[in-house]
């Protein structure tokens, strides 16, 4: 039996990485200044001293660089972990993504496949401005060939990156950067599927679908809402691409209301598919409305008085609940 440590998001996400180079000789470290300096946000601290620089590499300031050499390492036998320094420049890596990545399963006939993962942060609230706070997983989880993961809690880092890792094909390994001094219990022990969501919370009285840092937004709206005797569920998706539709249509058949929350912009987002979703496979067992709990149509703010305006809320969340209720 294994005992749970108390760990930060971010230190969960080191201890994964140091943990899967450690039984995997394949697997390399790569990104801007990832070796040296630990990375933008340093959760690749102590990797070098213990790997060397073969397999912890400080790269060129070019995205498209880095997320191709890493394609080509994927497709001759390594495993690479690309850091990307803020999701808003996964921008400059979207052919090798995209057209390589994503394809080459399905192109070589089986004949090979892509075991990367590329980590980067995304989400606001810490005034980084529109250039640095956007959540672009919307544009990934589109493109076949393509695995997203979202990590909510320091458990999940851990354990859905060694899930990532291990993965045969691309996976997209999405981190909020608001969340990575945020802490909780971590067994290395336990693992983890992609795909497969999890019950943050159970409820009788409405369904919240949900993923990233919005959960801990979710449940503190759950705990406002209880006070009145009302209990919705928060399903944290966990995953996006593949997500669990299975999870949520079966949450839907207990409570007959939802609201799907996350921070990305509504418009055209992953909440857009699974209310579509819902429509199309739940419909007899909606007795109200689905609502959207997401970002105006517009890029984040700089200023942190606009910044709080933008960002989801508890107290959004809380007057979508009350109205799919009403």
């Amino acid at each position: 039996m294994t005992i749970a440590t108390e760990m930060r998001y971010v230190n969960a996400v080191a201890q994964a990485l140091r943990d899967s180079m450690e039984q995997d000789p394949s697997v390399v470290v790569m990104g801007e200044d990832v070796a040296h300096a630990g990375g933008a946000f340093k959760a690749t601290r102590g990797l070098l001293d213990a790997f060397g620089a073969e397999r912890v590499i400080d790269t060129p300031i070019s995205e498209s660089a880095i997320a191709s050499a890493a394609v080509g390492m994927a497709l001759t036998g390594l495993k690479p972990v690309v850091e990307i320094m803020f999701m808003d420049f996964i921008t400059l890596s979207m052919d090798a993504l995209v057209n390589q990545a994503a394809k080459a399963r399905y192109m070589f006939g089986g004949q090979g496949s892509v075991p990367m993962v590329l980590r980067t942060p995304h989400g606001g609230g810490l005034s980084a401005g529109p250039q640095h706070s956007q959540c672009l997983e919307a544009w990934l989880a589109h493109v076949p060939g393509l695995k997203v993961v979202c990590p909510a809690t320091p458990q999940d880092a851990y354990s859905l990156l060694r899930a990532a890792i291990a993965d045969p094909d691309p996976v997209m390994f999405i981190e909020h950067k608001g969340m990575y001094a945020s802490k909780g219990p971590v067994d290395t022990a336990q693992g983890a599927r992609i795909g497969q969501a999890r019950i943050a919370r159970a409820g009788r009285d409405a369904t919240l679908v949900t993923y990233g840092a919005t959960v801990s937004t979710c449940l503190q709206a759950a705990e406002q809402l209880a006070k009145d005797g009302v209990e919705v569920e928060v399903i944290d998706l966990r995953s996006i691409q593949p997500w669990d539709k299975a999870a949520v249509l079966e949450s839907l058949s207990r409570t007959h209301r939802a609201v799907v929350v996350h921070e990305a912009v509504q418009s055209f987002g992953v909440g857009a598919e699974i209310v579509a979703t819902i429509a199309d496979e739940g419909f007899d067992e909606l007795d109200a409305p689905v609502l959207r709990v997401a970002a105006p149509f517009m890029p984040a703010p700089f200023a942190s008085s606009l910044e709080k305006g933008y960002v989801v809320t508890a107290e959004r969340v809380i007057d979508a609940v009350r109205k799919t209720l009403a």
